[in-house]
C-alpha cells in the first residue's frame, strides 16, 4: 500500500513512517523539515501542508495526519485548518483505505496552551464529522490522542530530572510512551483495522484517570 504521512521528519511522525517501511508499504512522508530517512520505498517532500498541493502525489491507501506545532500563534492555522486542507485534498481517491490524525490528550483536559488546546479538540470533531462522511464507502477515519511521549519537541523536559520526574508522576504508569508505541497503534488502526471508527484513541499511561480518593 501506499502511505501518506505529515509530519515525518522526526518524533511520532518519523516512528511511523519507519513503521511501515518495515512492513513492506511505500510511503510519501511531507514535512518543512528535511528528513533523515533513506530508503528505496520512502519519497520525501518538504512542504508545508498549508499550502502543499496534491497535484503529483501518487493517490494514498492510507493517509496520517501528523504535522502540527506548539506555537500559539499558528496552532488553529497549522493543526486544525491547515492538516483539513491537506486531507481534503486526498479524499476523492478510491484507493483510500483509512485516515488518521494524531490530536492530544489535551483535547480532552484542555491541560496546555488555549489555541494548541482548541486546534486538536478541532481536530478531533473533524476526524467524527469524517467518519460519518466516508463511512459509506468503507474507509475507517480515526485519532490517536497521546499524552506525553518521548520526542524532539519535548526535550526540555526530558533533560530536566526535576521536570520529566514531575511529569511522570502525573500519570498511572509512571512513564511516558515511546513514539515507536503510538507508530504501533496507527499501524493496527489504518492498516489491520477494519471495524473501528469515528473513535478518539487515548495514549497517556493513564495521566486522564488518575486521581486522588479522600474518603
Amino acid at each position: 500500500m501506499h502511505v501518506i504521512v505529515s509530519g515525518s521528519a522526526s518524533g511520532i511522525g518519523l516512528a511511523i513512517a519507519e513503521k511501515f517501511l518495515a512492513e513492506g508499504h511505500r510511503v510519501t512522508g511531507v514535512d518543512l523539515c528535511q528528513s533523515a530517512l533513506d530508503h528505496p520505498r520512502y519519497r520525501h517532500i518538504a512542504a508545508d501542508i498549508r499550502t502543499l498541493s496534491a497535484e503529483g502525489i501518487e493517490p494514498a491507501e492510507i493517509l496520517i495526519n501528523n504535522a502540527g506545532t506548539l506555537e500559539e500563534a499558528e496552532a488553529i492555522d497549522v493543526n486544525l485548518t491547515g492538516t483539513i486542507r491537506f486531507t481534503q485534498q486526498f479524499l476523492d481517491s478510491p484507493r483510500l483505505r483509512s485516515v488518521l490524525f494524531i490530536a492530544s490528550a489535551s483535547a480532552r483536559n484542555g491541560a496546555e496552551f488555549p489555541l494548541y488546546v482548541a486546534s486538536k479538540a478541532g481536530l478531533v470533531g473533524y476526524m467524527k464529522n469524517l467518519a460519518l462522511a466516508l463511512a459509506k464507502r468503507g474507509v475507517t477515519v480515526n485519532s490517536i490522542s497521546p499524552g506525553g511521549v518521548i520526542t524532539p519537541a519535548n526535550r526540555h523536559i526530558l533533560e530536566s530530572e526535576s521536570l520529566y520526574a514531575a511529569v511522570k508522576a502525573e500519570t498511572l504508569l509512571g512513564k511516558w510512551a515511546e513514539a515507536s508505541e503510538v507508530a504501533e497503534l496507527a499501524w493496527y488502526l489504518t492498516a489491520v483495522n477494519r471495524s473501528i471508527t469515528g473513535e478518539d484513541i487515548l495514549m497517556d499511561n493513564g495521566e486522564m484517570l488518575k486521581s486522588n480518593f479522600i474518603w
